[in-house]
């Protein structure tokens, strides 16, 4: 049983230790990868509302204001 277990070691204080830091590093750079997704994914619909945008104005108005042709 966990009662009867002898304390932890120093060998295994350090790999506990160990595993932890790997843990923490592992889980910083999960959330750095899903923070350049998640930009990533706002740039797109930034652009995907602005070509949307240009879309709408170019339907209703024929002659776009931004047309220099």
């Amino acid at each position: 049983s966990a009662q009867s277990r002898p304390p932890l070691g120093k060998e295994e204080l350090s790999v506990q230790t160990l595993l932890q830091q790997m843990q923490d590093k592992f889980q910083t750079i999960e959330l750095d990868d899903m923070s350049c997704r998640i930009d990533d994914l706002e740039k797109n619909i930034a652009d995907l509302m602005t070509q949307a945008g240009v879309e709408e104005l170019e339907g209703e108005n024929k002659t776009p204001a931004t047309n220099k042709s």
